[in-house]
């Protein structure tokens, strides 16, 4: 067995540089020393994921999945709820379509590109139907639910929830989440692991050491504070360039999800080309159903103290393309075996939603 690797020195120095970046808007501002704060977003964003890796690999798989995908998720909420804190009421339609666009990139972006590149280099891949189908299924509950239920509920009309209907549903997504994390890392475990998961390799490197996970654990809270503000002081600059494109707000929440994704999608299509399409599967949908069961009901939380009405009802179009990338994953992963054809219909669709978003 190896020994575990020492923590990387860029990981320690990013978070720093963060909050030292975000000290410099007290006296610093303007679109260039925006590139300066997405620079520090970055980093931050690559150290936080780099540091839920080493504790992730202390604790062991899935619970290492499940990990980097909560610290993800809490990126996602902070950057949501303080946008929306800072913008007010118009910017209640902001988590809906952050969460619309993660599922999207997710299941057609990030799962399309892991089954692309896997498929290019090992021809097929195989993964535990089991785990595939629980996530699938639960995330199809949870989106329909909270994205396209509520257009046709007749106590408040438009795509919008009553205070009691928000709050009920709320508690349903954190109901199935939490059910489905207890399946993922206790009832049924295995559903989750690879072959290579089960047995114990010794060329795997030993876990990090009880004192590195807890200063990794110390630095990703820091890197979490830093992604936090530095999302919220780059807000106005974002919300400038896609006004003066003339693209629709929807294109927002498509930049804070891929700003959020990045890291993890890169750690997902790593997996993806070493033959590890299990690990890719839980990392990629994990995600999605962290980011849509554990977001929807942080908003809701917003919505009810504030008094603010939350738009999450999607249109039409946005309804279709949900449904059909749902029948797809279930379709192209219902069979445990992959190739570079599954893979290109995911990018396809995904290409097609970026399209319709910018020319709706």
């Amino acid at each position: 067995m190896k020994a575990p690797a020492p923590l990387a020195l860029w990981s320690i120095a990013a978070p720093a540089a963060g909050w030292l970046v975000l000290a410099g808007t007290l006296v610093s501002k303007g679109p260039t020393y925006a590139i300066v704060l997405a620079i520090g977003l970055f980093a931050c964003v690559l150290a936080a994921v780099h540091h839920a890796e080493v504790v992730a690999h202390r604790v062991g798989e899935p619970f290492g999945t499940f990990l980097l995908a909560v610290a993800i998720t809490v990126i996602e909420v902070a950057l949501i709820v303080s946008l929306m804190i800072a913008g007010g009421p118009t910017t209640t339609a902001l988590a809906r379509d952050t969460v619309f666009a993660a599922v999207m990139l997710i299941l057609n972006g990030i799962v399309g590109l892991c089954l692309l590149v896997g498929g290019s280099r090992h021809k097929e891949q195989v993964f535990g139907l089991h785990g595939v189908s629980a996530s699938l299924t639960t995330l199809a509950a949870i989106a329909v639910l909270t994205l396209i239920l509520p257009n046709y509920t007749l106590t408040t009309v438009g795509p919008f929830y009553s205070r009691s209907q928000l709050a009920f549903i709320a508690i349903v997504s954190l109901v199935l989440y939490g059910l489905f994390v207890l399946v993922q890392t206790v009832r049924h475990r295995d559903y989750f692991l690879s072959a290579d998961d089960r047995s114990d390799a010794e060329t795997h490197a030993a876990p990090p050491t009880a004192r590195a996970a807890l200063v990794s654990a110390v630095l990703l809270i820091a890197c979490l504070g830093a992604v936090v503000l530095l999302g919220k002081a780059l807000a106005p600059t974002m919300e400038a360039a896609v006004d003066a494109i003339g693209a629709p707000p929807a294109l927002v929440g498509i930049i804070i999800a891929a700003i959020v994704l990045m890291p993890e999608a890169y750690a997902a299509v790593r997996a993806a080309h070493a033959n590890q399409l299990q690990m890719s599967m839980n990392l990629a949908l994990g995600s999605a159903l962290a980011s849509i069961g554990l977001t929807i009901p942080a908003v809701a939380v917003v919505s009810l103290v504030t008094g603010w009405t939350l738009t999450l009802g999607l249109d039409i179009k946005s309804s279709v393309l949900l449904l059909l990338s749902l029948l797809v994953a279930t379709l192209s992963l219902g069979t445990g075996r992959t190739t570079v054809l599954q893979g290109a219909v995911h990018l396809v669709i995904c290409a097609v939603y970026l399209f319709t978003t910018i020319v709706p």
